[in-house]
């Protein structure tokens, strides 16, 4: 292969080679470790997490890329442009906090939860999911999105003797391997089209394709979109979220909430808007409606979810987190018929970012409730301000910043930003879908921030507060007041660079 390809840019790489290379180093490790000292093999994952998130700073300078064609130096499998390193960004800053949740979930459920296996599978998923954002050809996408996924089951499933947790791996597999599946026969018949992989290879020829070829080719990109839309949990393919959210351990909740969306929708971002911006007038039309359907049936299902009782928090968040995959999906939609789809897609990245730090926010103050309520049920949630003033203050605004309401700056200002998105595009239509989910989701945030501050029935239970979590629930408070203080920020940051 060495006459096919330049050498190896080593440090455009490095991000997701530290992750891939700590997994290995921690599997190892494990061997050799004694129970008691186990612990260490957490500590070494999360210093991991932060080490390839920091080498994302040497790469801000300018776009990087490797594994090119001796032939023609821009085509290339490996890029690590603007829209790579943000994407980069959220993957290992997500990876980062579900770790620190983790700490504390596997101190407690030491005989329930293998750590080195966990801290591998966890690692191992994080590399994938930052090496799918500067995947340039359509097999490294796949392969990508492979080795974010597999360990993901695994870590679904990992609890020991626990039939709901590993109920819901197999659903997560089945739904995943299923959109895998149809994937990649897309892919195949995209490649027997066009004859190349590389996406921008395939957004040129593929408006070229012979006659007798053009139904192919349209199969192949539908198929292809129909696999990336299953990965983004979007409406029809969303039935394995709530389940399992509910039966997976808490942090892989929590990761799977942000990391696998930021897999999903960076892989469609780049199979529509640079492979296939020639089938704008297809896919553009079937997202927008996608957005509308999946936003009104994540949010109508987080409402039905008050219907008992005894509905379960994380269960409300699964529900929720689809309804703002809805959300997500509306500028990716919007670029179709943008004069500046750069624009549209830095919307969904300013989103995704706002959206990742509040939900991760949400799902540590629910991870340090299920310490001693292991149902984690919203009614758990009352009276949260008379034993924990801080974390209840904090939920409340993670909770405001979802629902777009001040003080949750943030979170109005994604919104707007989406919202924009869609009506400079001429989707007014899509925009009165969204303004009226957006009401209806008010709902149910407000119900559970108003729980935090009423009266508690019986004693007030104290919660500690682990170290670990402390300082996941510090980091998310911080960085979401802090861009509520200077949204614009976001925006800046997330001037995609993808053409």
């Amino acid at each position: 292969m060495s006459s096919l390809v330049q050498s190896v840019d080593w440090l455009a790489i490095a991000p997701p080679t530290l992750a891939a290379v700590v997994g290995l180093v921690v599997l190892v490790a494990d061997l050799f470790v004694d129970d008691a000292r186990k612990a260490l093999l957490g500590w070494v994952s999360v210093a991991g997490l932060a080490a390839s998130a920091l080498l994302l700073l040497p790469l801000v300078d300018g776009d990087r890329s490797t594994f090119c064609l001796t032939d023609d130096a821009d085509v290339c499998s490996y890029t690590a442009d603007r829209f790579t390193l943000v994407i980069q960004f959220l993957v290992l800053g997500g990876a980062l906090l579900a770790a620190l949740l983790s700490v504390t979930t596997l101190k407690d459920s030491r005989k329930e939860l293998p750590e080195g296996e966990f801290w591998f599978l966890l690692l191992s998923s994080a590399a994938g999911a930052a090496l799918l954002p500067a995947s340039r050809d359509l097999a490294t996408l796949v392969v990508a999105l492979e080795v974010a996924s597999l360990p993901a089951f695994a870590l679904v499933g990992i609890r020991q003797g626990d039939k709901r947790s590993s109920e819901a791996a197999l659903k997560f597999f089945l739904s995943s391997v299923t959109a895998t599946a149809v994937s990649l026969l897309g892919i195949s018949f995209v490649y027997a089209t066009t004859g190349t992989l590389y996406l921008t290879q395939v957004a040129d020829r593929v408006q070229h394709v012979d006659g007798q070829l053009q139904t192919l080719a349209q199969t192949g990109v539908v198929l292809t979109l129909v696999g990336f839309a299953f990965k983004t949990a979007a409406v029809p393919f969303h039935f394995w979220v709530p389940d399992t959210y509910v039966g997976a351990p808490l942090p892989i909740a929590a990761y799977l909430s942000v990391v696998g969306k930021a897999v999903g929708f960076s892989g469609l971002i780049l199979v529509t808007v640079v492979a296939f911006p020639s089938y704008a007038d297809a896919w553009g039309p079937a997202l927008a409606a996608l957005a509308a359907l999946t936003m009104t049936v994540g949010n109508v299902g987080a409402l039905r979810q008050q219907a008992t009782r005894a509905y379960s928090a994380v269960r409300l968040l699964a529900w929720s987190s689809v309804g703002q995959a809805g959300y997500l999906l509306v500028p990716i939609a919007a670029a179709a018929w943008s004069d500046d789809p750069e624009h549209s897609i830095g919307s969904t990245v300013a989103y995704a970012l706002m959206y990742a730090a509040v939900n991760l926010g949400a799902f540590a103050v629910a991870a340090l409730v299920g310490r001693t309520k292991t149902l984690n049920r919203i009614t758990d949630y009352r009276g949260l301000y008379a034993t924990n003033p801080v974390a209840a203050l904090v939920l409340a605004f993670f909770l405001l910043c979802l629902a777009g309401l001040p003080p949750g700056i943030i979170g109005l200002f994604a919104k707007v930003t989406v919202f924009s998105a869609a009506v400079d595009a001429g989707l007014g239509w899509l925009a009165v879908v969204m303004a009226v989910n957006v009401v209806i989701a008010l709902f149910y945030y407000l119900q559970w921030t108003a729980l935090l501050f009423r009266a508690p029935e019986g004693e007030p239970e104290k919660h500690r507060l682990p170290a670990p979590l402390t300082a996941a629930i510090a980091l998310t408070a911080v960085l979401g007041v802090a861009l509520s203080g200077a949204p614009q920020l976001v925006l800046r940051f997330t001037d995609a660079g993808l053409f």
